[in-house]
């Protein structure tokens, strides 16, 4: 996939700034308006766009700097109730959605005028919900099932053109300007683009036909998911009056773990051992997120020092293998302890040969 800085046209160390005023200049380019029937500028807005949608949220221009397209999910096709790994997919909607106050104001209204694309609502409006997952759901995957209240047309509601638009969702104003009859268009301020309004209101309806309706649904959270990630389920989502829903949008959440420490697909996880334990090695159970495992301790660790369990952490997301689990050791030093101990730790103590190099410079 093509760099997306270079698709922006910027540098790597470019100013929000700067990405906004790049972005702005192509977005103009290759508005479909300026290039009516052009498959290749419909190509490039879009491709623009995404660019723009990671480059512009400085959380995904971090994960895109470290990992490129895989950090941010893309390279991946979406497909209906897909996961996506804040990645984008977008839509021209989206798009006229989204990034509209790019240009201030209605900018593809007064450049371009008749551009149905964003004046038209052509759906509801979607729901986002927040799910806490465990460690451990994380790292298997888990089906939930969830409550949600959406908005759906009442039975009984009838509905009826929209007498200010004449079912167009749009209204066309002109004025006069010092270049002469300026025409531009804007979504009708009564049906908000749907061209319908309420007529007959059955009962227990809202003003605008719509009645509140609890559903409960299952979704499929796939293994590896971290926090920030989302999944979309489409058709979810509130209904307009036309019946056409928005999606449900599902933030993940990650639980504050009592051992663990998640950095990405790895574990972090600090142990702490006896003395003669770091001395003499030997085999210790400790936990981990697919359960419990058995870990070596080579004699002679010292305090400080990190092992690696491989393939224990979380599984990576559209990748069979797993992070791995990094373990921390600190020696256990008794503070109290018998003459029989003493004596034996003293004995021990004239037994070792001096330190060689007892001091040394501290690395901050």
């Amino acid at each position: 996939m093509k760099d997306l800085y270079d698709i922006i046209g910027v540098s790597k160390d470019a100013s929000e700034g700067e990405i906004k005023k790049a972005y702005r200049k192509l977005a103009l380019k290759y508005h479909p308006d300026r290039n009516p029937d052009n498959s290749d500028a419909e190509r490039n807005f879009k491709e623009a766009a995404e660019a723009y949608a990671v480059l512009s949220d400085g959380q995904k221009r971090s994960r895109y700097d470290q990992f490129g397209h895989a950090g941010v999910g893309m390279g991946d096709a979406g497909g209906p109730g897909g996961f996506s790994s804040g990645g984008v997919h977008m839509s021209m909607d989206d798009i006229f959605s989204q990034f509209g106050d790019i240009f201030g104001g209605s900018p593809f209204e007064s450049f371009f005028g008749s551009s149905g694309r964003r004046q038209s609502r052509s759906r509801g409006s979607d729901i986002r919900i927040k799910l806490r997952l465990s460690f451990e759901e994380i790292a298997h995957g888990i089906e939930k099932k969830i409550k949600i209240r959406r908005s759906v047309v009442a039975p009984g509601a009838e509905f009826m053109t929209c007498p200010t638009c004449q079912g167009q969702g749009q209204v066309s104003t002109v004025q006069n300007t010092i270049l002469g009859h300026m025409r531009s268009t804007s979504v009708c301020p009564h049906c908000e683009g749907v061209g319908k309004r309420i007529g007959n209101r059955p009962a227990g309806a809202g003003p605008d036909g719509m009645i509140k309706k609890e559903e409960t649904i299952k979704i499929k959270v796939p293994p590896g998911v971290e926090e920030g990630n989302y999944m979309t389920v489409n058709g979810q989502g509130n209904e307009d009056i036309i019946g056409n829903p928005g999606d449900l949008i599902v933030m993940f959440n990650e639980e504050i773990h009592e051992y663990f420490i998640r950095d990405s697909e790895n574990v972090l996880l600090e142990v702490h051992i006896s003395y003669p334990t770091a001395v003499l090695g030997g085999k210790i159970e400790i936990p981990t997120v697919d359960g419990k495992a058995e870990l070596k301790i080579p004699a002679g660790i010292q305090s400080g020092q990190v092992l690696r369990m491989k393939g224990k952490g979380f599984p990576r997301l559209r990748n069979k293998s797993n992070g791995d689990q990094l373990v921390k050791i600190q020696v256990q030093t008794p503070g109290k302890y018998s003459r029989k101990t003493k004596k034996i730790i003293e004995e021990l103590n004239n037994s070792l040969d001096p330190i060689k190099k007892p001091f040394s410079k501290l690395e901050l």
